[in-house]
């Protein structure tokens, strides 16, 4: 019988999931924490309505929903479902009413402390925590409850029942934990991927489009160029606009040429060289940029690892995120550079001293038309991310408010360049 009732409780632990991954998970409400809270807090009171009462104990699985809100609701939706399950817990009343709240208090705390390092990990990793977190509470509801029959005299039968019951209980709250947690990163994953998917099909699109406009506007930019630059040194009158003229020509060029880089980077000169001489070049190219807002530009390498790419798009996309940390740092500011190895591949890490951003902001980094600068059109990180991309790279941006942000370059000491040419 404590197997059917536990199975029971096993599926309205992972209710809650199913139920915003298929009815709420494209409306804005699937996501908020209350909510998640809300659809916990009725998961754990079920689960103490339909408790199997045995040997003087009460099984159930209500700490598994209160561990699952936590680490995936975070400690907003935790709270709710704790205040929920003591309510419940009130509610049932009984002479142990105050070991209800004891339990419940310590068994939360673990959670509670984990959470802070949940999300550092991995989604394998983060299913571990899950079942260390979700076995912990069983075990503190089990030892306070042994506890007071012990110390009250109230006859505890320790035969063979009792050890299979916590064979089971221990057995079956593993699973739900891991149900729970499996489902969870499955509905994470599966949004990921809706978001990369999003993401490629939105770039496909800008690419061929600023592909086939930057193509049709550059010849006539070209051809227009060309006359005025004949015409320069014949008409006497107006001689001061035609630098200017050319200037803002060159500069149209310049942005058609990013909206190629964007549509399709193209490596023209594949070399074999060394990443911490380009950071050093880009240190003492960027310098002068720097102190001119009075602003240390700083590096330090810790790497003489070698790459194989184009050295030019690299240091074009190099110099875009250099010049975007300098450009958002305070007078008497720094920025920083630091190359650091990483396993099979090289970390670029750009620091700056600037107002940060938010997670709306972030969220937003390399999309068409944001920045954070007054007349900036975003294009240049765009280009930026795509080049290290078609590298084989990754580009990650963590920011604080007041504090600044930081942006780590990975990027493949094995290239996809040496592997198509063996």
């Amino acid at each position: 019988m404590i197997i059917e009732k536990l199975l029971l409780h096993v599926l309205i632990v992972i209710a809650p999931v199913l139920s915003y991954s298929f009815l709420f998970e494209s409306r804005k409400i699937g996501k908020s924490p209350y909510f998640l809270g809300i659809l916990y807090g009725v998961s754990a009171s079920l689960c103490m309505n339909f408790a199997y009462f045995d040997s003087g104990l009460l099984w159930d699985l209500r700490y598994v929903p209160l561990v699952l809100s936590i680490f995936y609701g975070g400690p907003i939706s935790g709270i709710i479902t704790l205040t929920a399950l003591l309510a419940t817990r009130t509610a049932i009343g009984g002479d142990t009413l105050y070991l209800g709240y004891i339990s419940a208090s310590v068994a939360c705390i673990v959670p509670f402390i984990l959470y802070k390092y949940f999300w550092r990990f991995p989604p394998r990793k983060r299913i571990y925590m899950s079942i260390i977190a979700g076995l912990w509470p069983a075990i503190v509801q089990l030892l306070i409850l042994l506890s007071y029959l012990y110390m009250n005299g109230e006859g505890l039968q320790v035969d063979q029942d009792i050890f299979l019951y916590i064979a089971v209980f221990g057995i079956i709250q593993i699973l739900a934990v891991v149900f729970g947690s499996i489902l969870n990163e499955a509905v994470i994953e599966r949004n990921l991927m809706k978001d990369e998917i999003r993401r490629s099909e939105k770039q496909h699109t800008l690419g061929e489009l600023a592909a086939s406009i930057a193509h049709e506007v550059r010849n006539p930019l070209t051809v227009v160029k060309g006359f005025l630059q004949l015409m320069e040194g014949e008409d006497e009158r107006h001689k001061h606009y035609y630098p200017l003229i050319l200037s803002e020509l060159s500069r149209a060029e310049s942005i058609i040429s990013d909206y190629l880089n964007f549509a399709k980077p193209e490596f023209k000169k594949i070399e074999t060289f060394s990443i911490a001489e380009l950071v050093t070049e880009l240190s003492i190219l960027l310098n002068p940029y720097a102190l001119k807002d009075g602003i240390a530009l700083t590096h330090l390498i810790e790497s003489d690892a070698k790459i194989t790419t184009d050295r030019n798009q690299l240091k074009q996309a190099l110099i875009n995120i250099l010049k975007n940390a300098v450009e958002a740092t305070p007078k008497e500011g720094r920025v920083s550079i630091k190359l650091i190895p990483e396993g099979e591949q090289v970390k670029i890490i750009v620091r700056d001293t600037g107002k940060g951003m938010t997670k709306e902001q972030l969220s937003r980094i390399g999309s068409l038309f944001f920045s954070t600068k007054q007349q900036g059109t975003g294009l240049g990180t765009m280009v930026s991310i795509r080049i290290i991309e078609s590298m084989g790279g990754k580009v990650e941006y963590t920011s604080k408010i007041g504090k600044g942000t930081k942006v780590s370059v990975l990027l493949p000491l094995i290239s996809s360049f040496e592997e198509d040419s063996v």
